[in-house]
């Protein structure tokens, strides 16, 4: 049986990620940890941590510039362990405490660990990244480390406008949207990085971090959309009122917004509701529009990598079109 596009992204990502990871195991578990609390929360962790993402996407836009991500394996690993340091605090403003896999470590260990553990994965990521960006001269060093910053500060403030536009409630499906677009620099980040760590020059550099940027936008969105499929993860985020983006486009309606209503309000949702909210979303109009968006970023996406002259397209194209496959 032939795999799908999904699996044979996945497994490629991981296969890309192996090297990164391990190398950035290695450096945190050689860190002294006193209290022991701390060190049983960064071992639970690291026992679990599956992200291939970051350091794939790394790793492909490096390969794309004729770079040898075996070359610049620690710049990988630092990114790794920044994007694991917003994974284990954004556990703490989601009050998630429990992941597919395992207890996360606010679930298991608590607020103050996870936080703990979130500043030393942070600390130890950019100082690493801060020596690996060493190899270039100054002033691209300086360039490269600013612009890093740049990115995840943003990726910060779009969790910040979350957070308040929660408190403040009736969020819109543009204030959804504008904190989607900001949350995607933590996949231009990836591609930007490993462009210039794979010694892209400048038009591949800005080519790979526009085409990052249109990833994160799409991988929210899917992400989203499939947590509307799944019973286990969309009672979590009901019960903190963390609505996947979807079903608040598709309560714009107001025939679709009662009977969601009706349904996300119960006291325990089943199978069989969770089939009808999925009816009920997919085929409102601010969802079917907001399918069209994302079809539309595809083929800009598409456009943006004919322009690289590159053995690694291919790689790009099914990337993109991936992102809407069995929605």
């Amino acid at each position: 049986m032939t795999p799908k596009a999904g699996e044979v992204i996945v497994a490629d990502l991981q296969r890309r990620s192996e090297k990164g990871l391990a190398f950035a195991k290695q450096m945190l578990l050689a860190e002294k940890m006193e209290h022991p609390k701390l060190r049983g929360a960064l071992e639970h962790y690291l026992t679990y941590w599956r992200d291939f993402t970051h350091p794939g996407l790394f790793s492909l836009a490096c390969e794309t510039v004729d770079g040898d991500p075996d070359a610049v394996v620690p710049a990988q690993a630092a990114l790794a362990m920044m994007a694991a340091a917003f994974d284990i605090q954004d556990d703490v403003i989601d009050k998630s405490k429990v992941k597919p896999n395992a207890p996360t470590v606010y679930g298991k260990f608590g607020v103050e660990m996870a936080i703990l553990l979130g500043n030393a994965f942070l600390i130890e990521g950019f100082k690493l990244l801060v020596d690996t960006a060493k190899m270039f001269p100054r002033e691209k060093e300086q360039k490269v480390l600013d612009k890093t910053k740049k990115l995840l500060f943003e990726v910060g403030n779009a969790h910040a406008l979350e957070v308040g536009m929660k408190k403040r409630g009736n969020i819109t499906p543009s204030d959804y949207l504008k904190i989607t677009e900001m949350k995607a620099a933590g996949l231009e980040v990836d591609m930007y990085l490993g462009a210039v760590f794979g010694g892209g020059n400048d038009t591949e550099v800005q080519v790979l971090a526009k085409i990052g940027r249109t990833l994160g936008v799409l991988a929210t969105l899917r992400d989203d959309l499939i947590d509307v499929f799944d019973l286990e993860e969309l009672g979590q985020r009901v019960a903190v009122n963390d609505l996947p983006l979807p079903l608040t486009f598709a309560m714009q309606d107001p025939a679709s917004k009662e009977k969601i209503s009706s349904i996300i309000s119960k006291q325990e949702m089943t199978d069989e509701d969770v089939s009808e909210l999925v009816d009920i979303t997919l085929e409102a109009k601010p969802v079917v529009e907001l399918k069209e968006k994302m079809q539309s970023l595809i083929t800009e996406g598409l456009n943006v990598a004919n322009s690289l002259q590159t053995k690694m397209a291919d790689k790009l194209h099914t990337l993109l079109s991936f992102m809407i496959e069995d929605l």
